[in-house]
């Protein structure tokens, strides 16, 4: 078999900074030949961008690259491609380890170095670096992004809880840092999140190993789709359970509406799709983090689309559909799973379940539904 030629890449994310640098340090030291690229991101509202290049034994280079559109993330994204490019040409380097800033999320420049691989490089795995203490204080803290010096641009409007969800979320490899002051109610929280995680501790010699292993950006995506995300089981251990609420019966909308605090409020991470009876073709996201709840239109049910059309969906999403099929209602359904500790399981499910339709108001049909009270226009359809 002929031997892959390609510089591997890996990236290395998360906001808990001194953990992800535990990381990047293990693996340069694991890993003859292996460098890292960092870029600092700090002040995203300056003139340029700092680009840190090191090794096992320290600095090897320190670059300006000027921002983009004020976007410190934009220049990241024009920058690191050369870069691993400029790695790949000499010859040199067995390893690309990618330190990403704090609040720079791996989806997207996962999805940035898979596009511009080519026959340089080949993007080998992805971990998001965990320090298992602070995995509560992070996902609850719903501060926006710049009150905490973390923005990646002068509009980022994220905040911490929902930033560091999706930067534990999307990584298939959490490398753990050793904290004792973490307990297992921490380690059951950080279980539930992302279940299917491969979990490694940072100082085991299975690191180096995993930065290898290989990743799949198209299957990493769908894995975060709404539609066909890979949502987290019922479980209840150490005093932090996941509810998973499943229902066929689309929601009231102005009773949601007025739920929506509470319901943020439950748990520590919420997520997953729902259905609104005035948009019933709608297949709508759910993603709460830090009490901060964010909803989007995620396009139609595969339900509302004609025949045709289901050649232009892609066979993850056909699949995930088929198995949730319902003989009246298709894929449309109500697929929430909130994950936290001490979680009040019987208050929440009884508030979800005032939020559906009542008996009298599903009877009515759908000609009727689209007639309720648009209260979640203003989330949908801003100005």
């Amino acid at each position: 078999m002929e031997q892959d030629s390609r510089l591997p890449v890996v990236l290395v994310a998360g906001l808990h900074a001194d953990a992800r640098k535990e990381v990047v340090d293990r693996l340069l030291r694991a890993v003859p030949g292996s460098v890292a690229l960092h870029h600092d991101l700090t002040g995203a509202g300056g003139a340029a961008v700092q680009r840190l290049t090191r090794d096992a034994s320290g600095e090897l280079a320190r670059e300006q690259t000027p921002l983009i559109n004020d976007c410190a993330c934009c220049a990241l994204r024009e920058d690191i491609v050369p870069e691993l490019e400029r790695l790949a040409h000499s010859g040199l380097t067995r390893l690309a380890v990618v330190e990403l800033w704090d609040s720079v999320e791996p989806k997207a420049m996962a999805e940035v170095v898979a596009a511009h691989a080519g026959d340089l490089l080949i993007l080998t795995n992805v971990i998001t670096a965990v320090d298992p203490a602070l995995v509560l204080p992070y996902l609850a803290n719903g501060d926006d992004l710049s009150e905490a010096g973390l923005e990646a641009a002068l509009t980022d409007q994220r905040t911490v809880g929902d930033t560091f969800a999706r930067q534990l979320e999307y990584a298939p490899v959490l490398a753990l840092v050793d904290n004792e002051e973490a307990d297992s109610e921490d380690r059951a929280l950080l279980a539930q999140l992302h279940p299917t995680a491969c979990q490694v501790a940072v100082n085991s010699g299975e690191l180096a190993e995993i930065a290898f292993a290989g990743f799949d950006v198209e299957a990493a995506a769908a894995a975060q789709h709404p539609a066909c995300a890979l949502l987290p089981q019922e479980a209840d251990e150490a005093g932090v359970t996941t509810l998973v609420w499943r229902r066929r019966r689309p929601f009231h909308p102005a009773r949601l509406y007025e739920a929506l605090e509470d319901l943020c409020c439950a748990a520590a991470r919420s997520r997953g799709r729902f259905w609104l009876a005035d948009r019933p073709d709608t297949l709508l996201a759910w993603d709460a983090a830090g009490g901060a709840l964010c909803v989007e239109n995620a396009g139609p049910w595969l339900a509302s689309l004609p025949d045709a059309a289901w050649e232009m969906i892609p066979p993850m999403r056909q699949a995930a559909a088929a198995l949730d099929w319902h003989p009246e209602h298709g894929d449309c359904c109500q697929h929430l799973v909130f994950t936290s500790p001490g979680l009040d399981r019987e208050g929440l499910e009884q508030l979800l379940e005032s939020c559906l339709l009542t008996d009298a108001e599903y009877a009515d049909g759908r000609d009727a539904w689209k007639h309720l009270p648009a209260a979640f226009d203003a989330l949908l359809d801003p100005a």
